[in-house]
């Protein structure tokens, strides 16, 4: 008889549901199987013919960490191209090459952790760069333009499953690992929840990951938020994956729990399903979930359900079923429509800020192009290496013939005389010594190791001129005539090694420290000073070790960047002054910077070539908005590090072959003056962002002109079958072809509480031939114009009139109309029936709000001051029984901690004090405390907090 092959179990069939099919290999692994998959690295099941699975492939704007890879731009920058079509291009783009780079490398994973949806409320937050805008609705447009691309069109089967960045109210690296963000209900459901509550709504996401940070007092990774909203938004199983090491930060900086083996439970129960953490080596993390199953923290249906939202995911990415999987076979690399989508995108995300006529430049102009980035085209901690490269200087050789292009870079060109009168000296290098950092890849690109192959510097009679740059607070950077970074290896011998400062402790940067007739030169990545050895240059150490004092330099400066600048531009039609930023240095991941302001740097190289041509162009790449002058130059441009292809992009748009159309995704402020605080996360109470920004911006929110002109007509608006029906006509009064990114606003005329002084609805990047016209659409959900009400915890749009504003950036508008909703009336709060929840005030000073228990709630605190202010708009009291008496005759306070609750009603006296008496065990021991409190009819309550306590709810009685 013939030997029959068993038959293939249920979760090989690809005939059943997904969900089956789960059910079945859930059924089929074992306890300790299963725990081994909670891990990031989740090892194979070889009995069942099950491959192990990462999570987190970096794919922010192009594929990271793995080596070549096409580098589209910054995704603010992606976010300044305003198009959705063409950010979802980009998304398809990235999950090919995802799928083309995993066929030749299993590290390559196909879950991808992008895109990152936090809101740009702060320019000085160090991953600005990351994000796509301050607004929720632009960001979420962009977010599921790309995530709609890494997933694929197939109805089944996804060609990358991607994960949103960072889950919540995440803005700040200044000890990101232990800040509280107070985000109060408001700012919760209109602002930070939004965008990604839109894009987990379009039905393009795996899962988030949530950020290092607290919010509310509790941390991100153990956020009641994850059940109560994420989930509700979509049937999907979405996978949370833990960012890398906050699992064990809960134990080890934030202390919120005693042992990991209670982090660990906490985090799974509340949602957390794949842990980030001991780099490859799951054995930990398996150790600390057994330790919680023995212990009765977690159960075994509880690690089902994580590992379940984990399969989800791998079934659906068609690990499961390689003959029928639509991707496996459209793998595509650094293809012709690579590149071309690449100069596509960097030219789209170009924004001209001004123009006094001086631009597009004459065919036949002699240019002078100068600047710390003129001839850079810089990546950052999430790009993949370059394998084609572009930079400004590269693009004007190209477009205007090199013949009409002089350079000066800027830099200030040094020698370095050591205490004995010898110089620094770099050794002549192998021919072959060279190669990009991360070249060949990386699942953690933090662990590669400085070079050591290369000779170190020494100190002779001669020495080797340095090419000196401050990027600003006195951090600088040395580079060798050959390109080559100075840098510090293990080993701590000085090497020019590096091809440019990157790494995640950056190892090439400095800092001059005056020292008596000279300087001692500090190394930032060590924290040492540089030392002449007899081995060589090297960072000192404890005299046992090397035996070597700090040296003291003198810097003999061969020629000043101004100098340099000043030479190039006397002689030329027009100077392109290109400045910005190295996106490893002064504002990255673990870095805020510290101003808005040019580094004097680059500001004296601005005067330099102003002073010398009057005729000056500002190019800045950056990955942030910059303060500066705009009446210094006669133009300027913006564009975030824009990839591969940025020089050529530029190039076409200085030169009119492209007319600029980019526009500011985010706020340009004028002055340090203007912002915040940078943990101040109330954009409602502090007035931030466009929305609610009172002051004069250098720059607004949606800015960018064009070198064409267009008129917009005919707004209309109309209300019907749950939307606004929104249309206008626009048309290109220019001489050329360009595109106009088509903007509309909302505004409540008469609201009842602070609403923004208008908010984007919706927007349209449009191409027109000169005299063209286009009746641009938009239908916008009611929704749209709810705000989220704290007296009833729900959204609601209030009835009354709204002003409906079409035009070209949100200062610049050009049509208005109104239109009147229906809405839900207002009501006062029913406060004799349901009490106050202490976050759920209208107005609030001095104050935090922190977390009620670990698990759940939330509670209001004094901040700092041991003193703060709740003010709650329309609180009814109601009547009592008989008539003229009052509804209310004591109140009852819940809190813990310490000290005194004052009331009183609309700017009155205080009418009771409610005291704590002996301080409560801890934070979450709370007591209640009545005292009489008289109070009829409606009235603004205002509440008084005195001392260190917890206030997490008030009741009235009568």
């Amino acid at each position: 008889m013939t030997a029959h092959p068993p038959p293939a179990p249920p979760f090989r069939d690809a005939r059943l549901p997904f969900a089956k099919r789960i059910d079945d290999l859930l059924s089929r692994l074992t306890p300790d199987e299963k725990v081994s998959f909670l891990h990031q690295f989740a090892p194979a099941v070889e009995r069942l013919g099950v491959a192990a699975f990462r999570t987190g492939q970096e794919a922010l704007h192009g594929v990271a960490w793995m080596g070549p890879a096409t580098v589209f731009p910054q995704a603010v920058g992606l976010g300044a191209t305003w198009d959705t079509d063409l950010v979802r291009r980009v998304g398809e783009a990235v999950s090919r090459e995802v799928r083309a780079m995993r066929a030749l490398d299993e590290r390559v994973g196909l879950n991808v952790w992008a895109p990152t949806v936090n809101l740009l409320r702060h320019p000085l937050w160090g991953r600005n760069e990351e994000g796509y805008s301050e607004d929720p609705k632009l960001t979420s447009a962009i977010a599921t333009a790309y995530t709609h691309g890494l997933r694929g069109d197939h109805p089944t089967y996804w060609r990358t499953a991607p994960v949103l960045k960072h889950w919540l109210a995440h803005n700040n690296e200044t000890d990101r690992a232990v800040t509280s963000s107070s985000v109060r209900p408001r700012v919760l459901h209109e602002y930070d929840l939004r965008a990604f509550r839109d894009t987990v709504e379009a039905g393009a996401v795996a899962g988030v990951m949530p950020a290092y940070n607290l919010v509310n007092g509790r941390p991100n990774h153990v956020s009641p938020y994850l059940r109560e909203q994420l989930r509700a938004w979509t049937d999907e199983d979405l996978l949370v994956c833990s960012d890398a090491g906050a699992p064990s930060n809960l134990v080890d900086s934030e202390h919120y729990f005693d042992t990991h083996e209670e982090a660990t439970a906490a985090s799974l129960l509340a949602g957390v399903d794949s842990f980030t953490d001991h780099g490859t080596d799951g054995s930990t993390i398996a150790a600390r979930v057994r330790g919680a199953l023995e212990r009765g923290l977690l159960t075994e249906a509880d690690v089902d359900a994580a590992v379940r939202r984990q399969l989800s995911v791998r079934f659906r990415l068609g690990e499961f079923d390689p003959r029928d999987d639509p991707h496996a076979g459209t793998g595509a690399f650094d293809t012709p429509e690579h590149r071309a989508l690449a100069g596509e995108a960097a030219g789209k995300a170009v924004v001209l800020l001004r123009n006094d006529g001086v631009l597009p430049l004459a065919a036949d102009a002699r240019i002078a192009v100068v600047g710390l980035l003129a001839d850079e085209c810089k990546t950052d901690w999430y790009s993949g290496t370059l394998i084609h490269r572009s930079t400004p200087l590269e693009g004007l050789y190209e477009r205007f013939g090199a013949e009409r292009v002089a350079f000066a870079e800027g830099v200030d060109r040094v020698l370095l005389k050591t205490s004995a009168g010898t110089f620094l000296t770099v050794p002549a290098a192998p021919e072959a010594a060279g190669g990009a950092r991360g070249a060949q890849g990386a699942l953690d690109p933090a662990l590669l190791a400085g070079r050591t192959d290369l000779p170190p510097l020494t100190a002779d009679a001669e020495g080797t001129e340095l090419a000196l740059v401050d990027w600003g607070e006195g951090v600088l950077t040395l580079r060798a005539p050959d390109g080559r970074y100075l840098s510090v290896a293990e080993d701590g011998l000085l090497r020019a090694s590096a091809d440019q400062p990157g790494g995640w402790v950056v190892q090439e940067t400095f800092r001059l420290e005056p020292h008596g007739n000279g300087h001692l030169l500090l190394h930032l990545g060590t924290g040492r000073h540089v030392c002449v050895a007899a081995d060589g240059l090297r960072v000192a150490g404890p005299r046992e070790e090397n035996g070597a004092d700090p040296e003291v330099f003198e810097v003999v400066v061969v020629e000043s960047g101004e100098s340099a600048v000043t030479r190039v531009a006397a002689g030329a039609d027009v100077v392109v002054v290109v400045a910005g930023n190295d996106p490893h240095i002064n504002g990255r991941e673990t870095e805020d910077r510290t101003t808005l302001r040019l580094p004097a740097h680059q500001e004296r190289l601005l005067a330099a070539a102003r002073a010398a041509n009057a005729r000056t162009v500002l190019v800045l790449v950056s990955a942030y908005p910059y303060a500066f002058d705009p009446g210094t130059t006669a133009a300027a441009l913006w564009t975030a590090h824009g990839g591969q292809a940025a020089g050529a992009a530029l190039a076409r748009v200085l030169a009119g072959d492209v007319s600029p159309a980019g526009r500011l995704p985010q706020t340009w402020y004028a002055d340090d003056a203007d912002l915040p605080g940078l943990l101040d996360y109330d954009v409602i109470g502090t007035r931030q962002t466009y929305l609610y920004f009172e002051g004069v911006p250098l720059f607004p929110f949606g800015h960018g002109l064009s070198y064409a002109t267009f008129s917009y007509a005919g707004l209309t608006a109309r209300v019907a079958d749950g939307r606004a029906h929104v249309v206008c006509t626009v048309t290109n009064t220019g001489d050329r072809t360009a595109d106009e990114v088509v903007q509309l606003y909302s505004r409540a005329v008469d609201p009842s509480v602070v609403r923004p002084r208008r908010e984007l609805l919706g927007f349209r990047r449009i191409t027109l031939a000169p005299g063209a016209s286009a009746d641009v659409a938009f239908d916008v959900p009611l929704s749209a114009f709810a705000f989220w009400d704290v007296a009833r915890g729900a959204l609601r749009v209030e009835p009354g009139p709204y002003e409906l504003q079409a035009g070209a950036s949100s200062e610049d508008v050009r049509l208005r109309t109104a239109v009147v909703l229906d809405g839900e009336p207002s009501a006062p709060r029913a406060v004799r029936e349901n009490g106050l929840s202490a976050a759920d005030f209208d107005e609030q000073s001095g104050t935090e709000i922190v977390d009620r228990t670990k698990e759940s709630g939330d509670a209001v605190t004094p901040a700092g001051r041991g003193a703060g202010e709740l003010l709650y708009r329309a609180c009814d009291f109601g009547t009592g029984a008989e008539a003229g008496t009052p509804g209310v005759t004591a109140v009852t306070v819940t809190a813990s901690g310490e000290g005194a609750v004052e009331l009183s009603l609309a700017g009155g006296p205080v009418l009771a004090t409610v005291a704590l008496g002996t301080p409560t065990p801890g934070p979450y021991s709370y007591v209640t405390v009545d005292a009489p409190f008289v109070a009829g009819g409606v009235h603004d309550l205002r509440l008084g907090l005195r001392g260190p306590l917890r206030l997490a709810h008030v009741g009235f009685s009568g």
